[in-house]
């Protein structure tokens, strides 16, 4: 677990341990807010490193106290804390009383005197014993400098690896990431699915920048969500750790499986489904994520008046180009719709990795009854067989008469036509053309 007040390097030194840049850095102090996980890899051994957000012990303010209970909450499973403190500057009331706090915490605390290079390490070190932390380690997150002593130590306090049964099959592990506008209770969903505070949770839009992860397994499926920042706008994102925000977090989308396209049931605005919505879904579509559509706050939505029925539809007309997600009513604040959503999860990752065989893509080939595609007449091509060559999501190769590109109203009946067949559930189809030999006929 790393730890310090806002601006050391904390996340720095997290992004160059786990050799990621899942930490949003930056010269804004405290863009890290929730806590971030990841793996390390050292000596042979893996374990994992949490990121947390700027400690300031006793600020009461919102997101401050919510920063440090969210560090609390990690540091209760931690086999060591690592707290980073910057050696470029003088030692701080904030550091000092964060040092006190450590030491009363019972873990094994190692103090990471960061932004030091090369020579300066010994002289300027000596200030920093004061802080009553006997294990100093100078060195440079950004160089990479002095890391191997400070990991020789942090595995020298891992409790010893366990030995993996060997007859446990490894089960497959669905990475999710929950997307949508800010303050449409991302956030809330994540801490309702995991049964924690696992993510931070304001009022205040734009309180998520960081994509949190948190594995949960559900029956015997782990699950690994994503939270991410609220992605606004381009022109309605303004400070940098914002904007930082919205690319990580389209970013951390090509990371998952499937998204969670989080909708706002009790928007006063247009129905509940807004322009920026059907924008961040198309972000899911263009990275061909599976996708399932929440609608959330549903309870509330029931007390305006609103219906499924019409929700549905809303949605449904503004996303056209995701007919096939389904759609899970939730309230993520009441934690009703849950199993559904499970249940839909489930559904929607095994269609995702579903394969079929060549004999039955072209025993359903020769049903298809092709003059009905609304295509123009020059536009017709023979489909000599087809064969799908990938999944996660599926893609399937047409052997045609001739090299042409399909027409988009012929790609589209022919996928409408696989989904009636085969289902593919949530999940996107691709197709791809290539001229073929007649003797496939």
């Amino acid at each position: 677990m790393i730890v310090g007040r806002p601006n050391v390097g904390k996340s720095t030194l997290f992004n160059r341990l786990t050799r990621s840049r899942r930490s949003i850095v930056g010269d804004e102090p405290g863009i890290t807010r929730d806590r971030i996980e990841g793996q390390v890899e050292w000596r042979g051994r893996s374990f994992g490193i949490t990121d947390t957000g700027g400690l300031l012990p006793g600020d009461e303010a919102e997101i401050p106290a919510a920063i440090f209970a969210q560090a609390q909450v990690a540091l209760k499973s931690a086999s060591a804390v690592v707290m980073v403190v910057d050696g470029r500057s003088e030692l701080t009331a904030p550091d000092i009383e964060l040092a006190r706090l450590l030491r009363t915490s019972g873990k094994p605390v190692l103090l990471a005197v960061n932004k030091i290079e090369g020579r300066r390490a010994e002289s300027t070190i000596g200030d920093f014993y004061q802080l009553g932390l006997e294990e100093v380690f100078p060195l440079s997150a950004e160089h990479g400098d002095g890391l191997d002593a400070l990991l020789d130590r942090v595995i020298a306090l891992l409790p010893a690896a366990a030995e993996a049964a060997a007859d446990e099959p490894a089960v497959r592990e669905t990475r999710v990431a929950i997307i949508g506008r800010p303050n449409v209770g991302k956030s809330t969903l994540l801490n309702c699915l995991l049964g924690e505070e696992r993510s931070i949770v304001s009022p205040v839009a734009g309180t998520t920048r960081d994509a949190v992860d948190a594995v949960l397994i559900h029956g015997k499926t782990p699950y690994r969500f994503i939270d991410t920042a609220g992605i606004r706008r381009k022109g309605a994102t303004h400070a940098l750790a914002e904007k930082l925000s919205v690319v990580m977090a389209r970013q951390h989308l090509e990371r998952a499986d499937l998204a969670l396209v989080l909708i706002d049931g009790a928007a006063p605005e247009e129905g509940g489904v807004l322009a920026l919505d059907a924008t961040i879904a198309g972000y899911a579509f263009e990275a061909q994520r599976s996708c399932i559509l929440v609608v959330n706050k549903w309870d509330a939505a029931q007390a305006m008046g609103r219906t499924q029925k019409e929700l549905e539809q809303r949605v449904r007309e503004r996303l056209k180009f995701l007919a096939f997600a389904p759609i899970v009513f939730v309230s993520a604040r009441a934690g009703t719709g849950l199993p559904q959503l499970f249940a839909a999860m489930a559904r929607v990752a095994r269609e995702r990795r579903k394969r079929i065989t060549t004999a039955a893509m072209n025993r359903f080939l020769a049903t298809v009854d092709f003059t009905r595609a609304p295509v123009p007449a020059g536009q017709r091509v023979r489909i000599l067989y087809m064969a799908q060559v990938s999944l996660a999501p599926p893609q399937f190769v047409l052997f045609i008469d001739r090299a042409r590109r399909l027409h988009f109203s012929y790609r589209r009946f022919l996928e409408n036509q696989i989904r009636r067949a085969f289902g593919f559930e949530g999940t996107p189809i691709l197709l791809k053309t290539r001229a073929g030999s007649r003797k496939h006929q």
